[in-house]
């Protein structure tokens, strides 16, 4: 039995969920690498050499990649053009890296420069960083791809409505986030060489499975099984991507490319104005997306609040 979409059949159900598994795994790209070349710097997203001190770096040009670059530029332009002063020339060059593959072409460069990287798993940015040299290091942060654990309890609560068990399987790839966890999930240990169904037989009597984008975790091959297992045991999954939710996750929050990009502003703009640059941080700004068939299998009654809960970013004035 496949879990329920809104609206289906059996058979139809089951094309469609086979469909949203092959755009999970996608989407599962997605969080580990853009394709393409490596390093390639969009010409129209440049340094002026009469104030603005920022490039966008790309990996690729795609049109995604450029909607996101396109949409960057006109964001970023507003904060470092009202610096054409000697202060912005004090400024390090900021390096604004789209995806994991820009990440890893500027992390391996040799300049006096800041790195804000965006696009980009937390498990990624923790496999990029991790041996850089500690100033280095410093001088780079990021804004996660994926949601901030206490963002999705907290639409948990709004789901359920009272309190619930929820559990978190994390791999030695994940295994930093286990602090972030602590408190809000039964944390669960996955090694790659156990079969998944006995780690999900383990977790069985939680209600919720809160996913994270951990390639030895929520894979092509895994990701199959852990949404039919979970929905046998009428146990929900809070994704961590709108694909997932489609697959058969019960919700989760997102972020929209214009929503990840307003953050990349903030922290852009706070580093303009004091020399401070900010730690890597989660989404700040998100929507949500309920599976309302899989919410009606489960019992779960959805409300407005629930299918509501967001946080836009604030109008900037231009």
């Amino acid at each position: 039995m496949v879990p329920r979409l809104r609206g289906d059949d059996g058979n139809t159900g089951r094309r469609v969920f086979n469909r949203a598994c092959l755009a999970l795994g996608l989407a599962l790209a997605g969080f580990t690498g853009f394709a393409g070349a490596a390093g390639v710097i969009s010409p129209t997203h440049s340094t002026d050499p009469t104030g603005f001190r920022f490039q966008i770096v790309t990996a690729d040009d795609s049109g995604v990649t450029r909607r996101i670059a396109d949409d960057l530029y006109k964001q970023l332009m507003p904060i470092f053009g009202g610096f054409r002063t000697e202060l912005a020339q004090h400024r390090r060059m900021v390096y604004v890296a789209i995806g994991p593959v820009a990440l890893r072409n500027v992390a391996a460069r040799k300049c006096d420069c800041v790195v804000i990287a965006a696009f980009t798993s937390s498990q990624v940015w923790r496999s990029v960083t991790e041996n850089l040299q500690p100033e280095r290091a410093l001088s780079m942060t990021a804004i996660y791809a994926e949601p901030a654990p206490v963002d999705q309890l907290r639409l948990i609560e709004l789901l359920y409505k009272r309190p619930v068990r929820v559990a978190a399987i994390v791999s030695s790839n994940t295994g930093f986030l286990k602090p972030t966890l602590q408190g809000i999930a039964e944390i669960e240990h996955y090694d790659p060489s156990e079969d998944i169904n006995v780690v999900l037989n383990r977790i069985g009597k939680t209600e919720v499975l809160l996913a994270m984008p951990d390639r030895s975790v929520y894979n092509t091959e895994n990701v199959r099984n852990i949404l039919l297992s979970t929905y046998r045991h009428n146990q929900a999954v809070i994704g961590f991507s709108a694909d997932m939710v489609m697959a058969g996750a019960l919700a989760t929050t997102y972020s929209t490319i214009e929503q990840i990009n307003a953050q990349v502003a903030d922290v852009a703009n706070e580093y303009v104005a004091t020399g401070e640059l900010a730690p890597p941080q989660f989404p700040r700004y998100f929507s949500t997306v309920i599976n309302e068939g899989v919410a009606r299998s489960l019992d779960v009654a959805v409300d407005d609040t629930a299918r509501h809960f967001t946080r836009r970013p604030p109008a900037r004035r231009q």
